[in-house]
């Protein structure tokens, strides 16, 4: 008998685990507040979206690997990352410098095909053993070339918020986002982890001179808001 685990149920979508074959399926959640055929059609559309950025992401980072699409069902189906959630280990794990550093890289690396993530949080961040191999196709194992950090693998997953953009404000603002993430998150070492990945970003990308410009101004329309 197939027995499935709910891995977590957000206002977009369930996720659930397939014990017996180790597969994910994210499946979107129906809204009824919309009307039943432009809801079906929203789903299909973003499910649809989602499934051409986490393919073009995964030629460039490790994420999880895509087993089937069904737009009809509004379900993406992908292999299942055994490994710790970053959110909640990144403050005791001994590398934890050299992580934030990769994560910084792995950003620049989608910047730099203009694809930004959207919600980029340690929560959607998973550190895998890379000696690991999948149970569904050992082949499809990123990469040496994927930023390596020796025996572990980072994995960028949840791509539901995720869009392509040339704009430099929106880059900036998915770095907005990982620090006020690390902020609230890991706020004993939030500034440490975050120079960390502004060293790895400027590491891989192709104009972070001009995004972290940006980005320093984004904080500071931050801070604006702040006293009103």
């Amino acid at each position: 008998m197939t027995k499935t685990q709910i891995l977590c149920q957000g206002a977009e979508a369930l996720l659930t685990l397939d014990a017996s074959n180790q597969i994910v399926k994210k499946h979107r959640i129906k809204k009824s507040y919309r009307l039943p055929l432009i809801d079906k059609k929203l789903r299909s559309r973003r499910t649809r979206s989602e499934a051409k950025l986490l393919e073009k992401s995964s030629k460039l980072i490790p994420i999880p690997r895509i087993i089937k699409i069904d737009e009809k069902e509004q379900t993406i189906e992908l292999e299942y990352i055994q490994g710790k959630k970053l959110s909640e280990h990144l403050d005791s794990l001994p590398n934890s410098i050299e992580i934030c550093k990769t994560i910084g890289k792995q950003i620049a690396l989608l910047h730099n095909k203009d694809i930004i993530h959207g919600d980029l949080t340690t929560s959607n961040m998973i550190l895998a053993d890379a000696q690991v191999k999948s149970s569904l196709n050992p082949s499809k194992q990123p990469s040496a070339s994927h930023s390596d950090l020796s025996n572990n693998k980072l994995y960028f997953i949840d791509f539901g918020l995720s869009f392509t953009s040339q704009k430099i404000e929106d880059k900036a603002v998915d770095l907005h986002l990982i620090k006020q993430a690390l902020e609230a998150k890991h706020f004993n070492h939030y500034k440490e982890f975050f120079d960390a990945i502004l060293q790895g970003y400027t590491s891989a990308s192709v104009n972070s001179k001009e995004i972290l410009e940006r980005l320093r101004k984004v904080e500071q329309r931050g801070r604006y808001k702040d006293k009103y």
